[in-house]
């Protein structure tokens, strides 16, 4: 195996279980890049991993989002949810300011304080569920959370576990919210970088395939297992690594 499709499968890897659970795929990408000194990834690179993870999320919750189609009221709730991401994410794209913050730095105190407020959210009492409780009121204050996800290393997932759990959610239906509001992000962020590839005329290859395959693949069986995780256990073990990570990166950037 080639060192490019060996790195494409490494990104896939990390691309599909760090998309869907509260670590931070952007922070752990930039940190693969920058700390094992490999080149980064291509534009068309990065758009096949977030198409693979977007297939996958769709072919998972296919039946939910099929009975969604059928409820407006959620299916309408899940955009409106997803809007306040949408917009700011727009601006933060078109001014290059994500860009900007993606530096070690920001991400040691990211993956930290969010981690600690996973941690604290994670705590609160269980009195809510997807299906009754999800309101207007409930997912703007959910997508109001998850444009800090724009931070890197703060985690989409991360941040929307954190969000719903201070709703008082239980960690099931919050892991589902997370994923039923990532079908948006992912999408947003397939069309962005699709579009900086056809002005940089990239040409479809076999990475790039195999990059979509195995960030699926990685992907489906990260959402199908984390669900089970969170009915039987606490987000204790995401906060442990976060903190530790953390840790790790503040000794390398301060000492």
């Amino acid at each position: 195996m080639s060192l490019i499709y060996l790195q494409t499968f490494i990104l896939s890897l990390i691309q599909g279980i760090s998309e869907f659970i509260p670590v931070s795929s952007s922070a752990h990408l930039v940190l693969f890049s920058d700390i094992l000194n490999v080149y980064r990834s291509s534009v068309l690179t990065d758009a096949s991993l977030h198409l693979g993870s977007l297939i996958a999320i769709i072919h998972y919750f296919l039946r939910d989002l099929i009975d969604f189609s059928n409820n407006k009221k959620i299916l309408n709730l899940l955009v409106f949810g997803s809007l306040p991401l949408i917009i700011v994410g727009y601006f933060f794209y078109e001014y290059n300011i994500y860009e900007n913050l993606r530096n070690i730095e920001i991400i040691a105190w990211s993956t930290f304080i969010f981690g600690i407020l996973l941690y604290v959210s994670d705590k609160f009492v269980v009195s809510k569920s997807f299906n009754e409780n999800l309101n207007l009121k409930n997912i703007f204050i959910i997508g109001l959370f998850q444009v800090l996800a724009l931070i890197p290393g703060a985690s989409r997932a991360g941040i929307v576990l954190t969000g719903s759990r201070f709703l008082n959610f239980n960690r099931f239906d919050a892991a589902k919210i997370s994923f039923i509001l990532s079908i948006p992000a992912l999408m947003g962020a397939s069309i962005l970088t699709l579009k900086d590839t056809f002005v940089k005329e990239e040409i479809i290859n076999l990475n790039i395939i195999s990059g979509m395959i195995f960030s699926y693949i990685f992907s489906y069986l990260t959402i199908k297992y984390f669900l089970i995780y969170t009915k039987n256990f606490s987000l204790n073990i995401f906060v442990i690594y976060r903190i530790l990570l953390s840790l790790i990166l503040f000794y390398f950037i301060y000492f």
